[in-house]
């Protein structure tokens, strides 16, 4: 089973986010992953502290693509790779209306088209390539080269099926949030997989909130009470809806060791290829979340 560790950042010391790096490496985890908040920037993060974590896999989840330009994005995204020693999987979304209007004042018209061009111009300039692209929404001229870099593997945050289709035909595959076994199994999975015929096969990248606890009620109130409002933000209301669940709640991974397990498995069964995980719960749940992660990475 391959479980990366998503962290949230936010309130972290550099040396704090470095430590976790090191455990995920040590715990012999497939990965380690950011988010973007707006403290710490991610990919600059990643290339300070990726040799605290040798051998993994380091990961966005992920960068917004409306207040970057691709050419901009692909600078920062090959330096961190090249720092990295090519260990970087580039997670880019269009985020949210709230974010984009509210926080930068950029119109959220058409996010689709917006990332079908934003993507059409970026993996090209990933793989070193000159671009001379000019769409409706952006023009992007020139090349990016930075000696040593390979190019980093590239996914979008796709939940809808438009997004989904860009994501098979354009990218390595999708990374996702709130999904729940339904949601995989009878529209990420089929949308993705039709879409990326005659390409790899892409990855689906599940992203979950994981507790291994003997208080499985009291988790679920947390998360519903920190996270509650995802659900009011319409990409999100879709995928819980497609899953017949209320709130984001009731997709966390709640339980004891073997629970857990079987829920993991479930979503692999699904047709997840991989996890990026982020354990909750008290300081004892999160330890025992880590602790089943370790044990199932060493199964494989």
């Amino acid at each position: 089973m391959r479980i990366g560790l998503l962290i949230d950042e936010r309130g972290l010391t550099f040396d704090q986010i470095a430590a976790q790096a090191k455990s995920a490496a040590a715990g012999g985890l497939a990965g380690f992953w950011m988010g973007q908040h707006y403290g710490w920037d991610p990919l600059t993060t990643l290339a300070a502290v990726g040799r605290e974590a040798p051998g993994i896999e380091l990961g966005t989840a992920i960068v917004p693509s409306f207040p970057i330009h691709p050419v901009a994005l692909a600078s920062q995204a090959l330096t961190t790779q090249a720092a990295v020693g090519n260990r970087l999987s580039l997670g880019v979304g269009v985020s949210h209306r709230p974010v984009v209007e509210g926080r930068f004042g950029i119109s959220y018209q058409r996010p689709a088209r917006h990332l079908r061009e934003y993507l059409t111009a970026l993996a090209p300039l990933l793989r070193g390539e000159t671009v001379s692209y000019a769409g409706e929404t952006l023009t992007a001229t020139g090349t990016v080269a930075v000696p040593g870099a390979q190019p980093p593997g590239l996914l979008i945050s796709a939940l809808g099926p438009t997004m989904l289709r860009i994501a098979g035909e354009l990218t390595d595959g999708t990374i996702t949030n709130w999904a729940g076994i339904r949601t995989l199994a009878d529209h990420v999975v089929p949308t993705i997989t039709k879409a990326a015929i005659g390409r790899p096969a892409p990855r689906i990248v599940a992203g979950v909130i994981v507790s291994v606890t003997s208080d499985e009620a009291a988790v679920r109130t947390w998360v519903a009470e920190t996270f509650g409002l995802a659900a009011t933000l319409d990409n999100y209301r879709a995928m819980l809806d497609r899953e017949g669940v209320d709130g984001v709640a009731d997709v966390v991974i709640a339980g004891d060791e073997a629970s857990v397990e079987r829920q993991l498995r479930r979503q692999l069964d699904a047709g997840a290829t991989e996890f990026i995980a982020f354990p909750v719960g008290s300081d004892a749940d999160r330890a025992r979340t880590l602790d089943l992660f370790s044990a199932l990475v060493r199964q494989n």
